[in-house]
């Protein structure tokens, strides 16, 4: 409950941190509710002037007078009314706008074990329905403002006519206060846990979706309707119970006004029948009370929306709250123009989070220009020390460094233009092939796009295809084959020209029979640049000048890969291993051209 609680303040301090740049417009709306709030009230007043000195007294001209003016009043009031929404809309989607663009900013800017973690359908969640509903609450916020002002400006005017009629018009007030408080107090961690369902409901959609290949591959079509039922079936029930109290409370608000009514149509008539109140008065009462009747649904709507909000406030702070672990330092250093891409790994012992140790007390050196395959088994540390180069996760002691530069002292951006990767798992966006190799650089030219392609052996398949490099590839690259992506992986990599390029299993996923294609392409790719290789096939290995045998996280042998074959027994059983291990991969029926 504590932790519910210092959620939701911490949510109402994000939405009025987000409003503070738009008090301009705030300061518009409060203008426009001021001459809108004027002009209504004026209306029952002008009414119940035209009854008492024009309709009883048959004074025809002070009726037409009365008439014009309640029309340029309510001239006045569509002009009020047309700003002060237009104004709360503007301000509403400029918060949401804002929100959405600092929170996917960030998104960006966390750290590998951040996203490790987080689960994507959450996320989205988050940057969707969590700020919609921080949205709805914005546009009421100024409309109830000025609805608070007539509310205020009524009371007041009831009060200078009649004290009691007041009285009877407001008594209820206070219990639909009572009510809206307990409304809200109740609806709060029930909207906090519809906010996860659907968190989770937008997780097993995103998971089926870009699963899709494995759940057909598998015939699991139905467990994943099961689960999506389960999950929706969840989200019914916790919004049922929201719609619950909504009924029960919402009805207070329509019937308390209706109540104030009748009392003030007994008591006032009784007071117009003595001769103590003028019988536009009376109406002007009765035109008060419904004029109450939107405000205080207003209120009701608000109450209710704002317990989503500020649930919905607090799961964004979470997100913006949660600091990057990976910083840019506050005096960074530069590497040297004439650096060779030198890698150097000094005393390194890294361990991810809480879990088990990586790399223990790793030294390893790469000289510029060499071309080095780390090789070992499964949790040996290979990945991890590829991810330590590109500072996708900083070391706990020890030091990486290129060109003598350690990685923590340079900026991000600098380490990611320093560092090219070629991931296992290559993902291409829903783009141009163009676009997708031209990613690292936006401003590069066609020609600078082909002539990556050609070394990384692409541009003869692309330029067969029906529109070359302005085909626009499916989602992830799936149009393509195994080795058509991989390739233009390795021409995203090459375009960026870097000092280092890391090479993560980038043919475990191609056909072997294909194979003999990547590997020409990347041995065109690795000359006279430093190149870490991660493989387990002895082909691709053998591109390597340098093979390094890494176990529980150090070097336990090196050399050639011939010269390892002969002396290192362990070698030769983790590629026993791997090779063993290797599936077949048939790519070739799925891509866009053989």
């Amino acid at each position: 409950m504590d932790n519910e609680r210092e959620l939701r303040r911490a949510g109402w301090r994000l939405m009025g941190a987000f409003l503070k740049p738009q008090r301009s417009w705030v300061s518009a709306g409060i203008v426009f509710g001021v001459l809108w709030t004027g002009a209504k009230v004026a209306v029952p007043l002008l009414a119940a002037a035209a009854i008492d000195v024009g309709i009883l007294p048959n004074d025809q001209s002070a009726i037409i007078w009365y008439s014009v003016a309640i029309v340029l009043v309510g001239a006045l009031q569509a002009l009020g009314t047309a700003g002060r929404r237009y104004a709360a809309f503007r301000i509403s989607y400029r918060v949401e706008t804002d929100l959405r663009e600092r929170l996917f900013a960030h998104l960006q800017r966390l750290h590998f074990a951040f996203h490790d973690e987080a689960q994507t359908g959450q996320l989205m969640a988050r940057a969707n329905t969590d700020i919609q509903q921080i949205n709805q609450v914005v546009i009421l916020l100024p409309l109830f403002a000025a609805s608070l002002l007539i509310v205020l400006v009524v009371v007041i005017i009831m009060l200078m006519q009649s004290v009691v009629l007041a009285v009877l018009a407001l008594g209820a007030l206070p219990f639909l206060n009572i009510a809206a408080t307990r409304f809200s107090h109740r609806v709060t961690p029930v909207s906090l846990r519809l906010q996860e369902e659907l968190g989770d409901f937008s997780g097993v959609v995103e998971e089926s979706v870009a699963g899709i290949r494995v759940v057909k591959g598998f015939g699991a079509e139905r467990l994943q309707e099961r689960r999506l039922d389960a999950e929706a079936h969840s989200i019914f029930t916790e919004a049922m119970i929201a719609a619950r109290m909504r009924a029960n409370f919402m009805p207070l608000v329509d019937f308390l006004p209706a109540l104030a009514l009748v009392a003030i149509l007994w008591y006032g008539g009784h007071l117009v029948l003595d001769g103590d109140l003028a019988i536009g008065d009376l109406v002007a009462f009765n035109f008060f009370i419904l004029m109450l009747v939107w405000p205080l649904r207003m209120a009701g709507m608000l109450v209710a929306q704002a317990a989503r909000a500020s649930a919905s406030a607090g799961r964004i702070h979470e997100i913006l709250a949660t600091d990057p672990a990976v910083i840019d330092p506050v005096h960074s250093k530069s590497l040297p123009e004439t650096g060779v891409g030198e890698v150097g790994f000094s005393k390194v012992h890294f361990a991810y989070g809480s879990g088990p140790t990586v790399l223990d007390n790793l030294d390893l050196v790469i000289r510029g220009g060499e071309a080095v395959a780390l090789v070992g088994a499964t949790g040996s540390g290979k990945t991890t020390v590829a991810r330590l180069v590109s500072r996708f996760y900083d070391v706990s002691t020890g030091v990486v460094s290129i060109d003598g530069v350690d990685v923590r002292e340079m900026r991000v951006r600098d380490v990611r233009r320093a560092v090219g990767i070629v991931f296992e798992d290559t993902f291409l966006f829903t783009d141009s092939i163009a676009e997708n190799i031209a990613f690292a650089d936006p401003e590069a030219t066609i020609e600078q796009v082909r002539k990556a392609a050609r070394l990384a052996g692409a541009d003869e398949f692309v330029m067969a295809l029906p529109d070359g490099y302005d085909t626009v590839i499916g989602e992830q690259g799936f149009s393509l084959s195994g080795g058509q992506r991989q390739r233009i992986a390795i021409a995203r990599a090459v375009l960026a020209n870097p000092r280092v390029l890391i090479l993560d299993d980038a043919t475990s996923a191609v056909d072997p029979s294909k194979e003999h294609e990547i590997r020409a392409a990347l041995k065109e790719v690795m000359t006279g640049r430093t190149t870490l290789i991660i493989a387990h096939r002895a082909a691709t290995i053998a591109l390597a000048d340098r093979v390094v045998l890494l176990d529980g996280g150090r070097v336990v042998a090196e050399g050639t890969h011939d010269e390892l074959l002969r002396t290192s027994l362990e070698y030769r059983t983790v590629l026993a291993r791997a090779e063993a291990e290797t599936p077949v991969v048939n790519s070739s029926p799925e891509g866009l051209s053989s």
